[in-house]
């Protein structure tokens, strides 16, 4: 078993067009988004490791955060895809990364409702 680093991004609130129904079509959607990202860890890390040996957080809520303009996702779940295909992408060391995905509209008292998506390299 390989040791992992895990990069952590949470809590992002992103509005993107998704939905299904008439009334969530026309307008983007407040979403929360949660973004669990392994990494091949570095042998070890010294003061003086340089940014190379991990990754950018950065990188990871742009992934989360930046969808293309007037791209309408019917399911939260090609949000996520999209996400996880666009860090697959960014970066040959990723392991495995794990989309969470909250519809804040459709709560009523306070409970989430999304998913959670895992996808390992392959």
């Amino acid at each position: 078993m390989n040791d992992l680093l895990t990069l952590e991004v949470h809590d992002l609130h992103v509005n993107v067009l998704t939905g299904i129904y008439s009334q969530e079509t026309h307008l983007p959607q407040p979403l929360h988004i949660s973004v669990n990202a392994d990494i091949e860890i570095a042998p070890h890390y010294t003061p003086d490791t340089p940014l190379s040996a991990s990754k950018n957080y950065m990188d990871i809520k742009a992934a989360a955060t930046e969808f293309p303009e007037g791209v309408h996702f019917t399911l939260i779940e090609a949000i996520a895809d999209h996400i996880i295909d666009r860090l697959f992408a960014s970066d040959a060391r990723f392991y495995s990364i794990t989309v969470k995905i909250i519809k804040l509209a459709i709560a009523e008292d306070g409970e989430s409702i999304g998913i959670t998506m895992t996808r390992y390299r392959k």
